[in-house]
């Protein structure tokens, strides 16, 4: 068995779909990096949640 590292696999920006930097992986460059961050604060990605159930005490 050897204890060489493995290589990562090839990512794929998720903004532009050009292969991933090691700088700024998982994107391609910052500027996509900041496009995501945006998308996430102006609420344009969303986790879905559904409502907590409610118990009787």
């Amino acid at each position: 068995m050897s204890d060489a590292p493995r290589p990562r696999p090839a990512l794929r920006c998720p903004i532009c779909r050009r292969p991933a930097a090691e700088a700024t992986r998982p994107f391609c460059s910052e500027r996509c990096a900041q496009a995501d961050l945006g998308r996430w604060l102006s609420e344009s990605y969303a986790i879905p949640a559904s409502a907590p159930e409610e118990t009787e005490d």
